[in-house]
């Protein structure tokens, strides 16, 4: 074997027969344990009676014993002695029935057909396996993430009852496996990227750019995991959502990060998966595309478990989806304008500000800015993080705007003046300035012309509806008198200025009133200069004279 193979990733590494080992364990006896271990738990819990969830049960740990001739709890195997260990199972069984995952689809899902080892484990030293169904994945944890998961689950279990609908990774299960004087702890969570799409692009995002970029190495691999500066770089535009789907996924990235940050959890990334609808069609159209893979995308069996439902957003959107969007992607477009599907979320949040987290950003802020490394403080961490997915990596989707919005924004119509368009002009020699005397039914345009706000500035309105309210000032008395001496029928009374209201003292006045305006115009016009006072001594007389004759 070449150098390269031999070598180790954290504790996971290759045998001599090159088969990938785990703490010296191989990989196929640490799945058929995995397997055993589940099958015997969860039959066993089932038939325990359910209750609620108490404070102690988080803390419980049930471990069983299996020997390679088999016992009476346990069947023979031809694996080593292993001892299998359950970490609070009446509450993860609650997580379970929450997420809408009955036991025997549990069961089913990972112990009936072999798992699926994933080659592009990444580069934490950890084993990844994925359910033959496509539903779960199986992540070998450290035993410092195990401790704090422990520690997180009375959180996690009130923040799932809040809020089912999150980014946050979905815990069905922790396990351990003790197999040759090691401890081998396995967490089982939902699956972000179903391996029966087609990942085009997939991004690692932390909302850093120190050393965030794909190495050499990764860029080999058939479907590398880009990180932030790849996707500045690739993907300009970013990747555009609907409004609603936007506003969905910045909530709910809120919701998440404020809760990471209330635990003092840092150090996550947002894994992006992003199918290409149009690149896939035309991948089709060869025969080798279309025999890469001959599955059909399956609908996941457990509840709030793909990206569309984290987000609390309704499914379809921009373009046809069919048959793809059965398995939750999100529906996008990219600065080309091609269709897109993306699936994500939050991971890797085990992993709290403790004092060697403190230590590696002191030092890295000595070398570098230290604003710009991965490694932060919690609640600066998450403002950077909620920054850059909601600026960077999604953007809001332009709408089409209509004519008649055109028109709304450009401004109010101009029509041509017609007999009785404006209020009030220019009569005689005098311009009259009564910018400040108008209702707030009318406008100004550019020329000085009045026109009524409505959506026909050339028809009068036929009724002026009677004003409930007392005009304060001097100068809207004079509009609004004018208003229903020029407009209003016989039938409807005026609305008098506030020394009028306040001196009438019941309709015979208002009567009188009435006849006064009807016989003389002139006495009108007076009456309106005796209330509005030496405020504002304006003469109309011509106006209401012409406006009479008109009207005769």
């Amino acid at each position: 074997m070449s150098p390269a193979m031999k070598k180790t990733i954290g504790h996971r590494g290759i045998d001599p027969t090159g088969e990938t080992t785990y703490k010296k364990t191989t990989s196929s006896a640490l799945k058929g344990a995995i397997q055993l271990g589940i099958t015997h738990t969860v039959g066993s819990l089932s038939q325990k009676p359910e209750r609620d969830v108490l404070l102690q049960d988080f803390e419980v740990v049930e471990s069983i014993f299996f020997p390679n001739e088999g016992s009476n709890l346990t069947p023979a195997h031809h694996y080593g002695d292993f001892r299998f260990k359950t970490y609070a199972p009446v509450a993860f069984r609650y997580f379970r029935e929450m997420f809408g995952i009955r036991p025997d689809d549990y069961m089913y899902s990972l112990c009936n057909e072999s798992l699926i080892e994933l080659s592009n484990s990444g580069a934490s030293g950890s084993l990844f396996y994925v359910s033959n169904d496509d539903e779960f994945i199986i992540k070998t944890v450290q035993h410092k993430e195990a401790e704090f998961l422990q520690k997180l689950l009375p959180g996690y279990f009130m923040n799932l009852n809040q809020n089912r609908r999150t980014l946050l990774p979905k815990f069905y299960g922790l396990y351990c496996v003790q197999a040759g004087g090691k401890n081998i702890r396995i967490a089982v969570m939902n699956n972000l990227l179903p391996s029966a799409v087609k990942m085009h692009q997939k991004f690692d995002l932390k909302g850093s750019t120190y050393k965030r970029r794909a190495s050499p190495k990764e860029r080999e691999k058939a479907v590398p995991t880009y990180k932030d500066l790849d996707f500045i770089q690739d993907m300009v535009g970013g990747l555009l959502l609907e409004v609603d789907k936007y506003n969905a996924v910045c909530k709910t990235i809120q919701r998440d990060c404020l809760l990471l940050e209330s635990f003092k959890i840092m150090d996550y990334s947002l894994l992006v998966g992003v199918h290409n609808l149009d690149q896939a069609c035309r991948e089709q159209a060869s025969q080798e595309a279309a025999a890469v893979d001959q599955r059909k995308p399956q609908v996941q069996k457990s509840l709030y478990s793909t990206a569309i439902e984290a987000i609390q957003a309704e499914s379809g959107g921009v373009g046809s989806m069919e048959p793809e969007d059965r398995t939750g992607g999100i529906p996008a477009r990219n600065s080309k304008g091609e269709r897109l599907l993306v699936y994500m979320g939050i991971i890797d949040i085990l992993q709290s500000y403790r004092l060697i987290k403190k230590l590696e950003h002191s030092w890295k802020a000595l070398v570098h800015d230290g604003d710009t490394v991965s490694v932060h403080k919690p609640r600066f961490y998450s403002d950077r993080f909620q920054k850059f997915v909601c600026n960077t990596v999604f953007k809001r989707m332009p709408m089409k705007s209509s004519p008649t919005k055109k028109r709304r924004a450009n401004g109010p119509m101009k029509k041509p003046a017609g007999p009785g368009a404006f209020l009030l002009g220019t009569t005689g020699n005098n311009p009259l300035s009564l910018q400040h005397q108008l209702s707030t039914d009318t406008l100004e345009d550019s020329d000085g012309n009045f026109v009524l706000q409505s959506g026909r500035p050339d028809l009068l309105p036929q009724m002026l509806p009677p004003s409930d309210t007392v005009v304060s000032t001097p100068e809207a008395s004079v509009s609004s008198s004018l208003l229903c001496s020029e407009f209003a029928p016989t039938t409807s009374s005026p609305a008098p200025s506030q020394e009028t209201s306040e001196s009438a003292g019941g309709s015979e006045n208002t009567a009188a009133l009435e006849d006064q305006e009807k016989s003389s115009p002139s006495r009108a016009q007076a009456s309106l200069d005796a209330s509005v006072g030496t405020e504002s001594s304006i003469s109309l007389s011509d106006t209401v004279c012409n406006e009479s004759e008109q009207s005769v």
